[in-house]
């Protein structure tokens, strides 16, 4: 039987900086997958064309920022030792979204988000308060949150441009993987959450979509 390492709270806390580090500042812990557009060919973009796909990306890529903040805010806080398995895991995966979107924009000669730091802080915050309102909350918040993803990815994958391949493999494979997140969110148990909060979450996502188009 494998031994399980245990870790102490300072040691996550120090885990969830270093990992904080690496997803605003670069080189986030990536799984083996392949980036789906790799081997894909890099269509000419007009100038408009390019901007635009280079604005949904970041938006894309600042989403992922942010989900790495609610990932590792609720597994600091989860109470059971398998659910902060499952948060873990997901953001390892999702990892591979913000290393593919970040690939993608610097291919489309733009830029990430200048509030990063801003998104991925606050979102540790708001996990963090998910995970100690219990884990069924917790896994509910998941889901609830890689359903609206799932609703943005939609929406840009219907205003990409046609001839932009490329970004349009990522957010796809994205999306099959944010829907795959939310069914284990609930099955391990996630509850669904009031219309107030889902309210706000929309609210808040609105907020920072916007203004990641942009900066």
């Amino acid at each position: 039987m494998q031994n399980r390492r245990h870790y102490s709270p300072l040691d996550r806390l120090l885990i969830s900086v270093d990992q904080g580090i690496r997803t605003v500042f670069g080189a986030p812990e990536i799984t083996e997958r392949p980036d789906p557009a790799s081997q894909l060919p890099d269509a000419e973009l007009s100038v408009p064309e390019r901007r635009l796909a280079g604005a949904l990306m970041r938006i894309n890529h600042a989403g992922e920022v942010a989900a790495q903040g609610l990932y590792q805010g609720q597994a600091l806080s989860a109470r059971l030792p398998d659910v902060r398995d499952k948060m873990e895991r997901a953001a390892q995966e999702e990892n591979d979204h913000l290393d593919w979107c970040a690939r993608r924009i610097e291919e489309l000669e733009t830029h990430t988000s200048y509030l990063s730091p801003l998104w991925y802080l606050g979102s540790v915050a708001i996990g963090a308060a998910a995970g100690l309102a219990g884990d069924k909350w917790s896994l509910g918040f998941v889901a609830e949150t890689e359903h609206q993803v799932i609703r943005h990815l939609d929406s840009h994958l219907q205003r990409l441009p046609a001839e932009d391949v490329k970004s349009r493999a990522i957010l796809e494979q994205m999306r099959i993987d944010e829907r795959q997140h939310a069914t284990v969110a609930l099955e391990a148990g996630g509850a669904p959450l009031p219309l107030p909060v889902k309210k706000l979450m929309q609210l808040t996502s609105k907020i920072m979509t916007r203004t990641a188009f942009w900066l």
